[in-house]
């Protein structure tokens, strides 16, 4: 049964490496969207593949709200 020991071991250090992976990818993402004036939540879209490159797409060629506000603020 030595065996078994060995790899539930490899198997969480695997989810431990996937859940930093999403960490990294998702914290810089939330920043931008926020700074954007996006939701936050939109970064997990990040996580799930084609879905994030629809979801970059959006976020580079759309009018960004942060600014949108600015503009109204600006004016009044």
């Amino acid at each position: 049964m030595m065996y078994g020991y060995e790899w539930s071991g490899w198997f969480g250090l695997h989810w431990l490496t996937m859940l930093l992976g999403a960490v990294v990818i998702v914290l810089p993402f939330w920043r931008i969207f926020a700074k954007a004036g996006f939701s936050g939540w939109l970064s997990l879209l990040m996580l799930i593949p084609m879905v994030n490159l629809i979801a970059l797409y959006v976020l580079a060629f759309s009018d960004w709200p942060i600014l949108r506000r600015a503009d109204t603020s600006a004016t009044a």
